[in-house]
């Protein structure tokens, strides 16, 4: 009997080491990208300064296809180039009501904030023009083959020109 418990003891103690030694969910969510993103207050304050359009990548911790979209949608060097150039990028904790933030004169938290933005699955990545208003949100994972057509469509601001996503596509990427 006494041997059955220290087997076990034993057999606890490593499965407890092996998952303390695990990184935690919010450090692999940003690992090796990390240096690309900002916070939604000091985003909107570049937003406004560069006259640069914003994305806001909202994730969570425990999301799947937050890690995948960072793994390799954002990973990608395409992806961080043409973000680097021409977005001002934020990523936001969809969950994490501790941070305030102000925006259109109004005051929430991450929760909160996600909410307004109409996000309701993740990642969600909400688009804002030059002036920090939302454009649109795009839910759910995007890979790069489409993302960067879709950071093309919104840099060159076709929306305004009333032109879909869709014939954007069919154009070769041209909305002129």
């Amino acid at each position: 009997m006494l041997k059955k418990v220290i087997r076990f003891a034993v057999l606890a103690m490593f499965i407890l080491l092996l998952s303390c030694s695990k990184e935690s969910p919010e450090k692999q969510q940003t690992t090796g990208n990390a240096e690309m993103w900002i916070s939604f207050d000091k985003g909107l304050e570049r937003v406004q300064k560069e006259k640069k359009p914003a994305v806001i990548d909202f994730y969570t911790s425990w999301c799947k296809w937050c890690k995948v979209m960072d793994e390799k949608t954002f990973s990608d060097p395409q992806v961080k180039s043409f973000l680097a150039r021409n977005f001002v990028t934020i990523r936001l904790n969809a969950e994490d009501a501790s941070k305030i933030y102000e925006y259109s004169g109004k005051t929430y938290n991450s929760v909160q904030l996600t909410r307004y933005f109409g996000v309701r699955g993740f990642p969600s990545l909400a688009y804002l023009d030059k002036e920090g208003k939302l454009v649109t949100v795009v839910p759910g994972y995007v890979p790069k083959e489409t993302f960067l057509p879709l950071l093309k469509y919104m840099k060159e601001e076709c929306y305004k020109k009333k032109i879909t996503f869709d014939d954007f596509m069919k154009k070769k990427g041209n909305c002129g």
